[in-house]
């Protein structure tokens, strides 16, 4: 039976990635060899989104996001660390959203939901 998910990002920049995620946002990892870590997240969740309509990206497209209880706490806990944000929190409807660049050309979400 399925028990989690695992994600992959691919980067120019694989160790300065690493290392932004472990040390920037705080993600606990395990080496399994060679510096090659792999980040160990304590939640997931999957949704699964129409592709027609005013959707925002074509079927077969992939996205990962980061999620938080307290997005304007997580914001200002980042910027401490060094973050940059490529705007401000704003409402979705559904949650309030961010997005920053990671290593590597990656730009990522971080949301807080709503429900």
């Amino acid at each position: 039976m399925i028990k989690g998910m695992h994600g992959m990002f691919y980067s120019s920049k694989p160790e300065a990635l690493r290392a932004f995620i472990r040390d920037k946002l705080g993600v606990p990892a395990r080496d399994i060899g060679e510096g090659w870590l792999i980040f160990d997240l304590p939640k997931a969740d999957l949704g699964v989104h129409p592709t027609e309509g005013d959707a925002t990206a074509p079927s077969g497209t992939h996205d990962i996001s980061f999620f938080c209880d307290d997005l304007k706490a997580t914001v200002a806990e980042l910027r401490g660390r060094g973050v940059e944000f490529k705007d401000e929190i704003r409402d979705d409807g559904w949650g309030f959203t961010i997005r920053l660049d990671m290593p590597g050309g990656i730009e990522m979400q971080i949301y807080q939901p709503k429900f």
